[in-house]
Formats: C-alpha cells, structure tokens, sequence
C-alpha cells in the first residue's frame, strides 16, 4: 500500500497511507479535542474530510483563530439558511457571509418576527445535537443548476461568478444543500456557540432597484467563554446605545411622516452640536482657515466635472428637472469650494488657501442600512478644503493630524489609529484612471506619515475616486470600530475645475493640489461617538443642561430664582423645578437629562446664600457659597475639561 509522508510541524515528519484525510492526521497529532475546525494543507485551507494523495505540510486551524472564526461563522450561517428552509419552505436562501463577531443571512421572504427568531434559534440547536455531516461535493455546471434550479438569486451567482462551462463545489448537510467553495467545520456539532441577535431589511446586490431581502444577524465564537464575553459587552453597549440615550436626554428625534434617516436636532441636541461647532470654528481659526457658505444643490454639469457622477452617483438622490437645466443635491462640499477657490485670480502669496464650512450634504443611504445618528441621509459635515502647492501638502497634511489629535483630547477619545487608503488597481473603474498620479500621491502621503513617525496600516481599495486619504479610525466604546476623521489628497481637481494660480514670476501655475478634510466627521456620526463614549454625561463645557437647581420646598423658590439669575448672567445653562414633588423625586426625574451638576436648595442654602452641589457621578459638597460656584463652574467650562472639577465621588 502507498505511504506518504507528511510534515505536520515541530520538524516532525509521519508516514500515513495514501489517502488519509487531513482530519485524521490532525486527530493522530494533535488529539480528537484539539479545537481544530479545519486544515492547513501546503498552506491551503482544506475540510478536514480532504484526503492527502502526496506528501505535503498539515497543521491545525484552531476554532479560536481569526481563519478558524472566520471558518466557524461561516459554516455557522449554513446552520442558520438550514433551519430558515425548513421552518419556512418557501424562504430562498441568497448569501451568508461571515462578519465580525459572527454571520449574516440574506433570504428572500416575509418580515420575520421576534417569535419566529426564537423558533429558528431553537431549531438550529437542534440541528448541532444531530452532529449532521458538512460534505463537500464537486458539481459541474448542469448539475449545480439543476440543483438549484427553483433558486433564481443562486443561478445569478453561478451566472455572475462561474459562467456556463465551469463547475463549483456545494456543501451538503442533511437535507441542506448550499452553494459555496469552503471549507467548513466537519459537523454542526462544532456550532455550539451562536446566537441570533436581530434582523433587518436589505436589497439583492444592494440595489434598491432589486428585490427586498430579510438578512438575519448572529454571533459565532469557538467556545462558550467567547460567546459569554460578546453578550456582555453587548449589553454594556445597550446601556450606552446613543439612540436609547438620545431619547431619555431628548437630544433628537426622526419621525417616519419626514423620513427615514433625517434627523431633527431637538433644544438640548442642537446645543450639544452648537458647542462643537464653536469649537471648531475657534480651532479653525486659530490655524488660518476661511469660511464660506454655499447651496445644498447644484446643476448636473458641476458633479459631472467634480467626478460625483457617474463614480459617486449611487450615493446621490435623483436629479430634479428645472426649467433651467438638471440639479442634484449635494452629497459633498467640495465642488462648490473649488468654484470659491476659482472665482477670481488667485496669487501665490494666498496659498495654502484654507476654505471651511459646516455644510449640510444628503446621501441617498439605503433604508435598512440607516442607524439612528451614525447612518444617515442628511449630514452636516465639518468639512474643508485646503489648496496648496506639493510642496506645500505636508505642512497641511502634519497641520491637520496635530489639529485632530487635539480634538481628540478635548472629547476624551483615546481610542484611535491612522490608516493609510490605497486606491485598488485591479478594480479602476471605481477611480480616475491617473495610475501615475496615484502612484505619486500615494507615497507621498506614506513618507509623510513616516517623517511624522505615525504608525499606519494600509488599506488597498479604500481610497476616495479622486485620490489616496488618511483615515482616523476611532474604536468606539461599543467595540467598532468606524472612520472619525480623514484627510484626502485629490490630485484631479485642479484638471477638473482648471484651478490655478500667479506664481512669483507672474506665470499661471496649475500645480494645485487639494486636500479635503473632516476631522470631526459628521455632527450627527460625532454625536453618536461622543454619546456612546461617555453614556450621555457630557464634560461640563458640552451638556445640554449644566446645572439642575431643585427647590426642597415651594419656600425656596425665590432664592432659586436668585441662583438661576446668576448661573445665568455667567453663560452657564441652567434649569429650575421648584415644583412640589418630593426631593427623590425630582431628583431621579432630572438625572435621566444628565446636568454635570445638581443644585440642592433648602432652608440653610438660604439663610447662608450657599449651594448645596451634588455631581453626577455622586459627589456632594454643602455649603459653597454662590459666586464661589459660580466662578468656579464658568471656569470649569471655559477651560473645555473632560473632567468634572468642582466635586467628585471618588
């Protein structure tokens, strides 16, 4: 009989029989409770069902790895699509990829409810009792089309990815069958550990155009810990969820007769977003930038020469036929600036020109893909453009990075890294064919961050249409992690716009480059992190609500009216219950609003023109005189400190 030979690491070399399996071998080296979901084969990744033929190299894919995961969650939405197709006939399952921390399926059928979450829940644990085999079987394309003949969304698939002469593989489980290259866990036995979290609509392709889909969300983990350790931190994320806070504090609503995705900032919400933008605006000016104003539409032949369309035009609501031409709402700021920067000649002596504006943009985002304050439709960007030379960029671009990372001490984020975004050669119909430009900008941008000493990962592919960018990716205190900031550098828009400028021997030089920037994203994607990091109790400088001052008697209310007025006369927000509910009362009603500070007032306050100061986060201080607190606390939110200052619990 043949025998092989087979590497299987620690330079140790075992001879098998021909044909042994990958699984078996590792069950031979490493034991049948290795925590292997699969096998490395020569470096590739194999069921443990694959049989060896030669010698070759095997270890282990252990379930707790990012491969393994990645395998588990996967073979863990094949789990999912069996039980959907058998409590529900005539579902048609579409795809079922893994994401992070578990596993999606798109089906094709009715709305699901709560009630019937549970039931599939419920049967895909009875389906991982069954231990069901996941086999592998090579089809050719006839077969593969029979078998998924009454499926039209899997036939596009065959059609799109293998064409008509070429077969595939499928896994079998059961009376399951689904389409898909592998590999996968051995059986569902190895499924253990998942959970059904929610469900939402989406569209096949992600085209409104197309059929409206259900997709199922899961958790997936290797080991009962892992999963304990998911649920945990989503509840804690529950607790600090800005849509549920945004609600107790009345930051903002969205109602259904406006629109999905349009947010109305409500009084404590737009004062929230008013102290952001002065900030802003404060710092903005502090490093030479100029502000403009301009229109939330324009003509078609603007966003035709700016690149929006057709490379963005997905993104963007319909055109509105005028009598005077097409126009389209603006999904960004930055063809209207360019006008600004071209309306008139422009000497070298201005560059680097720095045009800033807090501009209201609208993209036209999916409905289920809208998400209280981080998805949206209308945006109101703090967005810039700065034009300058080459020469000029890195100044801007390290100018830009220290102005974020200032930012980012002032909100109390510590959490966040830099990320340089390539554009993807393989796929230029997403970009401007400038592939020397690209290049060019690209390690421009690279040796930039080297000088700075930034450390950096590189993203191919996530570059904007018009050139590479710095991102700032923020892990928030949910655990995502999303971009918060980016500076792009656009190498196309002087071509576009003809943007130039006199140059010091009076020459027109059209050498200009752009670089866009938002290091505060969006007010409404800001909110949302600001709301999420610090569970709605704002540094001082930003509540909505400052100080609270509760009467413990109706004889009180003059003296809080007294207080009120000199809160007030300091610029700090103030708000008044002298109403007759008992102190408890008014106290666990107010702290749902979150003031920095409580003011409790009774007969000694009074009699002495004191304070009685009660914190947020349970500090207490008696008897501080009045103008002391009033001194102490304009100080406090002058100062912008995340930190409360005048009393602490600690």
């Amino acid at each position: 009989m043949a025998m092989i030979t087979v590497d299987v690491g620690a330079e140790a070399v075992h001879e098998y029989t021909r044909g042994i399996t990958a699984g078996e071998v590792i069950a031979n080296v490493h034991g049948r409770k290795s925590g292997a979901v699969a096998a490395l084969v020569d470096g590739e990744e194999r069921d443990f069902s694959h049989p060896l033929d030669g010698d070759c190299t095997v270890a282990p894919i252990p379930g707790e790895s990012d491969t393994g995961l990645y395998i588990l969650r996967h073979s863990c939405a094949h789990l999912l699509a069996q039980a959907v197709t058998e409590l529900h006939p005539d579902a048609k399952p579409t795809i079922g990829p893994p994401i992070e921390h578990g596993f999606y399926y798109d089906f094709h059928m009715e709305p699901v409810s709560e009630e019937q979450l549970r039931a599939i829940g419920k049967r895909m644990k009875q389906l991982v009792k069954q231990n069901l085999k996941l086999e592998r079987e090579e089809l050719d394309n006839a077969a593969l089309r029979k078998l998924f003949g009454d499926n039209q969304f899997k036939l596009e698939i065959l059609d799109d990815k293998l064409g008509h002469d070429v077969g595939s593989s499928a896994y079998r489980q059961g009376d399951f069958v689904d389409l898909c290259r592998g590999p996968h866990v051995p059986s569902t036995a190895h499924l253990r550990w998942f959970k059904l979290t929610s469900t939402s609509q989406a569209y096949w392709r992600a085209d409104r155009e197309r059929e409206s889909l259900v997709r199922i969300y899961g958790l997936c983990y290797a080991t009962k810990d892992g999963l304990r350790t998911r649920e945990r931190q989503l509840e804690e994320a529950a607790k600090r969820d800005h849509r549920k806070i945004g609600r107790e504090m009345e930051l903002y609503m969205i109602d259904e007769l406006l629109g999905k995705g349009l947010p109305i900032w409500l009084p404590h919400g737009e004062v929230l977003k008013g102290e952001i933008e002065r900030y802003a605006v404060e710092t903005e000016e502090a490093y030479g930038y100029v502000r403009v104003t301009t229109p939330v539409l324009g003509k078609q032949q603007l966003f035709e020469a700016s690149g929006h369309l057709p490379h963005y035009a997905d993104s963007m609501y319909p055109p509105m036929e005028m009598d005077d031409g097409t126009y389209y709402l603006k999904a960004m700021n930055c063809p209207m600036h360019h006008l600004v920067f071209r309306h008139r000649k422009r000497s070298y002596r201005e560059l680097p020109l720095r045009i800033a504006e807090y501009g209201t943009v609208y993209r036209n985002e999916l409905s289920g893909t809208l998400s209280g304050l981080l998805r949206v439709r209308m945006l109101s960007m703090n967005d810039a453009h700065i034009y300058c030379t080459l020469e000029q960029v890195a100044a801007e671009v390290a100018a830009n990075i220290r102005m974020a990372q200032d930012y980012y001490t002032t909100f109390g984020f510590n959490d966040y890294s830099f990320r340089l975004s390539l554009w993807d050669p393989e796929k230029k119909e997403k970009y401007i064919d400038q592939h020397e430009n690209w290049e060019a900008t690209q390690d421009h941008l690279r040796g930039i961050l080297d000088d700075l000493g930034v450390e950096y990962e590189e993203a191919i592919g996530e570059a904007a249409f018009y050139g590479p960018k710095v991102d700032i990716q923020f892990t928030t205190a949910l655990g995502r992690e999303e971009s918060i900031a980016t500076i792009q550098l656009d190498f196309a828009a002087k071509e576009r716009f003809g943007l130039g400028f006199m140059d010091e021997t009076g020459t027109e030089n059209g050498e200009v480059f752009v670089i866009h920037r938002a290091p505060l994203s969006t007010h409404e994607r800001f909110v949302a992190f600001l709301t999420e990091q610090w569970m709605g109790n704002f540094p001082t400088w930003l509540a909505p609500v400052q100080v609270q001052v509760i009467t413990i008697s109706e004889k009180h209310r003059d003296y809080a009216a007294k207080v009120r007025d000199a809160l007030a006369a300091a610029g700090i927000r103030v708000r008044v219950d002298d109403s007759d509910h008992t102190i408890g009362k008014k106290i666990r009603t107010h702290r749902k609003m979150r003031p920095a500070y409580m003011l409790i007032l009774g007969d000694e306050e009074v009699a002495d023109n004191t304070v009685g100061i009660r914190a947020r986060d349970g500090g207490q201080h008696n008897g501080v005189p009045l103008a002391d607190f009033v001194a102490a606390l304009a100080a406090e939110v002058a100062s912008r400190s995340p930190e409360l200052r005048l009393v602490s619990g600690e």
